[in-house]
């Protein structure tokens, strides 16, 4: 067998391990969420449900919170995404067009923004957000999820940005175009693989955050879902299955995102590797 095969054989090999990690827990989740929760006791383990039932999924929605949690999560994370795209494509449009002369350090400043440990924040964030009168509402989550994903998305976008030829703005004016005109008829519209990077990034950190919706939240009704799903057990006694249901509602809204947009999230996170 010649090296080349073996190497490629070990490639493919070490894809399929890959994939396989990933899929097994979330595939674990499906079979306890479907199966009856007495089957989850049986020695040895069904590995498929038998017979599949829905009960589960019928009992997460029995509780009265968790659809009022799961909406609330859908709005904060997408009035995060487009607050954070509002505010950072025009900056990131500046950064890429004109002459900084510290642009690099800016850009790492940015990220080192990304990084910053939340916990750190959260207090002085807390009080801030108390004293305007905001807890248990969406600007107590969405003003700190934007302050921590407007760094990610500037940076992602002022790289994307960077791509584009001058030459298009320049024809737009020539047209009659205005700067601000010429942004959003002709660059925007250029834009969407950065700007569909972006908006799925930003939107499954603010689904995802736990920490922030923890401290800014103390009724059920204000919880987003990771919250809920964290206070389930706690609620419940510990139901496992009604709990992987709820698991699985809850990360059915990001593997749909990111399965019907990949080929945008994969142009979007490599434009400006050739130039």
């Amino acid at each position: 067998m010649k090296a080349g095969n073996v190497t490629k054989g070990g490639t493919w090999f070490a894809r399929a391990a890959v994939v396989l990690a990933c899929l097994i827990p979330l595939y674990w989740i499906v079979n306890v969420s479907l199966s009856h929760p007495e089957a989850l006791y049986k020695i040895p383990l069904d590995y498929a449900p038998m017979p599949p039932t829905l009960e589960n999924f019928e009992g997460v929605f029995d509780v009265n919170q968790f659809p009022g949690n799961v909406a609330n999560s859908f709005v904060v994370a997408t009035l995060t995404t487009l607050l954070t795209l509002a505010l950072g494509s025009p900056a990131a449009y500046a950064l890429a067009r004109l002459k900084i002369r510290w642009k690099n350090a800016l850009m790492a400043l940015f990220l080192g923004i990304a990084i910053f440990p939340a916990i750190g924040m959260v207090g002085p964030l807390y009080v801030a957000m108390a004293n305007l009168g905001l807890i248990n509402r969406y600007p107590a989550l969405v003003i700190p999820y934007t302050l921590f994903t407007l760094p990610l998305a500037i940076w992602i976008l002022t790289q994307f940005f960077s791509t584009l030829p001058q030459s298009l703005e320049d024809a737009a004016l020539i047209d009659g175009c205005t700067p601000f005109q010429a942004f959003v008829r002709v660059i925007m519209p250029l834009s969407a693989p950065g700007l569909f990077t972006s908006a799925i990034l930003i939107f499954i950190w603010a689904w995802n955050e736990f920490l922030f919706a923890l401290i800014m939240t103390s009724t059920p009704e204000s919880r987003t879902v990771p919250v809920a799903l964290a206070l389930f057990a706690g609620l419940h006694e510990l139901p496992w299955a009604t709990i992987a249901a709820a698991t699985v509602i809850s990360v059915m809204p990001v593997v749909a995102l990111v399965v019907l947009f990949q080929r945008r999230i994969v142009e979007g996170l490599t434009s400006g590797v050739e130039k």
